[in-house]
């Protein structure tokens, strides 16, 4: 039998999430403008408003100075309600960076970090502290984190492996973190969450499917069908480094395959080139009409696509986005989309730069973070 006290009760919940949704759409918005909205009455309305005034979730706002307000009330969803942290735990750096439920970053950090990984957690544990005084706010607004790794994150019981770092395969990482931050800790693929940024503020807003490439350091994609990253079963999907397993020749792209390439392709040659070959000096050079260097961007446009191919071909996306220290570079693109075009025996995919450059996995990592909050912070709120 069905318990009939349940139904008042999710009932509530129902109109008030979907209230709290409009209000942090459309906010500034007033009681009739919600109304209208959810087609939720306009005494349900005032009630679950008042409900979410007292609870902290929203707040009493000026309106919209474009807009007719007749004297209205208005609201916006309070953005302080709690702020969420996002980590990109990189090889060379850990990134940090505090955000309300508007998106809005309060305080962000950079640190040069080679160390272990229970050094690095020692130093993301400072850089929470150090985000939260800068930003002024306090501590126990911090709801959770969600931390960007170089590794294959299990989609099923959230194990990392495949990792780009020593040690972030550790069974208790996650646990880790946790008594170091006080906090649920979301661990996720670092390229996921890059792909999640791109699709929220940049090229790919609006696309259902797309793939992601990132070429720096290392190698990865992330794919997004139906507006959803897809995983596959164990979380390994778009781990484009496998593609060149069994393979003779070298199709490597990372940075560290490209100054190799540079340093033998120099040798004996007249070019502006000088170890140790790093990328951003390759690509100056060839802008400056260096045969050498242009030669070697070249071959890494060609690298590239031979990336991209096996996604095209396989999902026929209209969009793939190259992010990366290596991938972001605008110079690849023209060749990227010859060797695409000529390959391919139907039309290829539009291939574009990432609009958010390095900055893509710590955003992606916030946009996630937000999320889970907000849920968290909701399903707290009807328990009670």
């Amino acid at each position: 039998m069905t318990d009939t006290k349940a139904v008042p009760a999710l009932l509530r919940a129902l109109n008030e999430r979907t209230v709290l949704d409009a209000v942090r759409v459309s906010g500034p918005i007033s009681r009739a403008e919600v109304a209208r909205q959810t087609g939720i009455s306009r005494p349900t309305v005032s009630l679950v408003l008042r409900s979410l005034l007292e609870d902290g979730l929203v707040r009493e706002t000026e309106h919209d100075p474009e807009r007719p307000h007749y004297g209205a009330t208005y609201f916006e969803a309070d953005p302080e309600a709690a702020v969420v942290l996002g980590v990109d735990l990189g090889a060379r750096a850990v990134r940090t960076a505090i955000c309300d439920l508007n998106g809005e970053v309060r305080a962000r950090e950079e640190i040069r970090s080679r160390g272990s990984v229970t050094e690095r957690i020692d130093v993301l544990a400072s850089s929470c502290r150090s985000l939260l005084r800068t930003s002024k706010l306090a501590a126990d607004l911090l709801e959770n984190a969600v931390v960007a790794l170089p590794a294959v994150v299990s989609p099923v019981d959230g194990k990392v492996s495949s990792a780009d770092l020593p040690g972030l395969g550790s069974g208790d990482l996650r646990e880790q973190l946790e008594r170091a931050l006080r906090v649920p800790v979301r661990l996720e693929n670092d390229v996921n969450l890059a792909a999640i940024a791109e699709q929220r503020n940049g090229v790919a807003q609006g696309v259902s499917d797309f793939a992601f490439l990132l070429v720096g350091a290392g190698l990865g994609a992330a794919v997004v069908l139906d507006w959803k990253l897809y995983r596959g079963s164990n979380g390994a999907a778009g781990e484009l480094d496998l593609v060149r397993s069994g393979r003779s020749d070298d199709v490597d792209p990372c940075a560290a395959a490209i100054s190799k390439l540079a340093t033998d392709a120099a040798a004996g040659k007249e070019t502006a080139l000088e170890p140790p070959f790093d990328v951003p000096e390759i690509f100056a050079a060839a802008r400056e009409r260096d045969s050498v260097a242009a030669a070697v961007v070249e071959e890494t446009a060609r690298r590239i696509a031979l990336h991209v191919l096996p996604l095209a071909a396989t999902l026929d996306l209209p969009l793939v986005v190259l992010g990366g220290g290596v991938g972001a570079n605008p110079d690849l693109l023209d060749a990227v989309r010859h060797h695409l075009e000529e390959w391919l025996p139907f039309p290829a995919p539009r291939v574009e730069v990432s609009a958010l450059g390095e900055a893509a996995v710590i955003e992606g990592a916030m946009a996630a973070g937000v999320d889970a909050a907000l849920e968290r912070v909701f399903a707290r709120r009807v328990r009670a």
